[in-house]
């Protein structure tokens, strides 16, 4: 299985994919190659608790082709708990800040063709 599948397997589970560098133990998403503090090629897979707060978004609500039924979400980034890591996602049902003020505890719930689905918790 591909990093790739392993992390939307992982995804679809609520959990989050990590890499670990085994030099210095700086956490990664688990598509770098290199280690960004050290330099190391070095790492050991971490999965994670997929839940956080919300760091940003963008509501959007004149989505690309093939997305116009979603409208509006809004496309999150999430700081994961206990972590140096930010992951994005897809947040049905946001209309306005209004509903999702940011901080607000989230969690991933699943993966499809929208990418990473994050819920308000």
């Amino acid at each position: 299985m591909t990093i790739k599948e392993q992390f939307i397997e992982n995804a679809k589970q609520g959990k989050v994919l990590a890499h670990k560098c085994t030099n210095c133990g700086l956490l990664h998403l688990s598509t770098v190659y290199f280690c960004q503090k050290c330099g190391s090629k070095g790492f050991e897979d971490v999965i994670l608790d997929g839940t956080g707060s919300v760091a940003t978004y963008t509501i959007i609500t004149v989505a690309p082709a093939g997305f116009e039924k979603y409208t509006p979400y809004a496309f999150v980034v999430l700081q994961l708990d206990n972590t140096n890591l930010r992951i994005s996602g897809f947040m049905a049902g946001i209309a306005t800040p209004a509903d999702l003020p940011v901080g607000t505890r989230a969690k991933i719930t699943g993966f499809d063709e929208r990418g990473m689905i994050i819920e308000k918790q």
